[in-house]
């Protein structure tokens, strides 16, 4: 299915600052609710392994939103979606800071799931129109800007919990300013719209299959740090207080850098070896953080991971945006859900085996995720 590109009106440099400005909107509202899970596990009392469990409800959103997302973008085109989703995604932010036990808080996790990967696929959409403009590869640019503001939303968080503000004031906060920035962009994103119907549901090829076993990998890691590196801090490192939220500042501060420097990278060393480079610096990070967890080392492991991280889910979608065999819409739907499912899935997995073993032992398994990038990214036909 092929949706009919609409001439853009504006400079390619206007689309690219709306987009850029819906990335960032995207990463701050996940910021914020990952910079808060910890304070939300101690006013519900979840243990570890309960918290693993509430995790669960974030992937299981995002599978419900699978039978759609494909089909919806080429129905009402990537930015009608784009727009829709990411104030839903604000609302679900808002209703999680509401929650008050931990049914309320398992729907709201479901909302937020559902929400963000229609977020996601809608918003690298229109990344992929930007970069087509520009005839060169700027996709991890667009990724950096999520990260950077990851990095402003873990600041905000950890403002608010230094000034004991609450959760539910907090996202509220943060809501308020995505219908702002929302309203502003809308009008200089690149419109699309359909020309047929198809399938609700198409099996991506090989090749994309492949794209989102490497990005699903790289993924797990990389959601591993927004969910658990500040426990980790908190309960490994023994860190005090007002360092509590260090290792996450840091793995943002170097994923933000690795973005803005990945596409020059890529193009200056090649896509397979920026992704092999990448899975042997976030095993490498993982694994000094648990053989070294004291706040320095621990640091340090967290910024390679930071680093390791950066380049692999933005160079994966660029590609899989060139796709020869699906409208760049579905193709993003398609490598995207697979990789998002191991941002989700990640998370919740850790806490069991923390509940089972211990933190330490959850990042192990996680470093071994980044061997498995660097191994199929050697296999791979990229």
């Amino acid at each position: 299915m092929e949706a009919t590109p609409i001439t853009y009106k504006f400079s390619r440099g206007t689309l690219r600052a709306a987009v850029g400005i819906m990335f960032f909107m995207a990463g701050i509202c996940f910021a914020s609710w990952a910079s808060r899970i910890a304070t939300i596990q101690q006013n519900l009392g979840l243990s570890d392994a309960a918290l693993g469990g509430v995790l669960f409800a974030l992937p299981v959103g995002l599978m419900c939103s699978l039978p759609f997302s494909g089909w919806i973008i080429t129905r009402i085109g990537s930015r009608n979606l784009l727009i829709t989703a990411v104030v839903t995604y604000g609302c679900a932010l808002v209703f999680l800071g509401m929650s008050q036990n931990t049914f309320q808080l398992i729907c709201c996790l479901l909302l937020f799931g559902f929400s963000s990967n229609a977020v996601n696929i809608s918003v690298n959409t229109q990344a992929v129109a930007a970069e087509e403009l520009y005839q060169r590869p700027i996709m991890a640019s667009f990724h950096g800007l999520w990260s950077l503001a990851g990095f402003a939303g873990a600041a905000i968080g950890t403002f608010m919990i230094g000034k004991q503000i609450i959760p539910l004031h907090h996202f509220a906060l943060i809501w308020v300013l995505i219908v702002i920035a929302t309203l502003f962009s809308s009008k200089y994103l690149k419109k699309d719209k359909p020309t047929e119907s198809g399938p609700v549901f198409v099996m991506p090829d090989r090749s994309l299959i492949k794209l989102g076993i490497i990005a699903f990998c790289s993924m797990i890691c990389e959601g591993a740090m927004f969910d658990w590196s500040v426990i980790y801090f908190k309960k490994v490192v023994l860190a005090q207080s007002a360092w509590m939220g260090a290792g996450y500042t840091a793995f943002m501060l170097t994923m933000a850098t690795g973005r803005f420097i990945a596409d020059w990278f890529a193009h200056r060393f090649g896509l397979k070896r920026t992704l092999q480079l990448s899975g042997l610096l976030t095993a490498s990070g993982l694994m000094i953080a648990v053989l070294f967890p004291y706040l320095l080392s621990a640091m340090f492991g967290f910024l390679l991971v930071g680093f390791g991280v950066s380049s692999v889910v933005p160079l994966v979608y660029s590609a899989a945006g060139k796709s020869k065999t699906m409208s760049p819409g579905v193709a993003l739907a398609a490598v995207s859900t697979i990789s998002f499912m191991g941002f989700l899935f990640g998370p919740p997995v850790i806490g069991f085996i923390a509940g089972i073993a211990t933190l330490r032992a959850s990042f192990t398994l996680i470093a071994l995720m980044g061997i498995c990038v660097t191994i199929f990214s050697t296999k791979a036909k990229i």
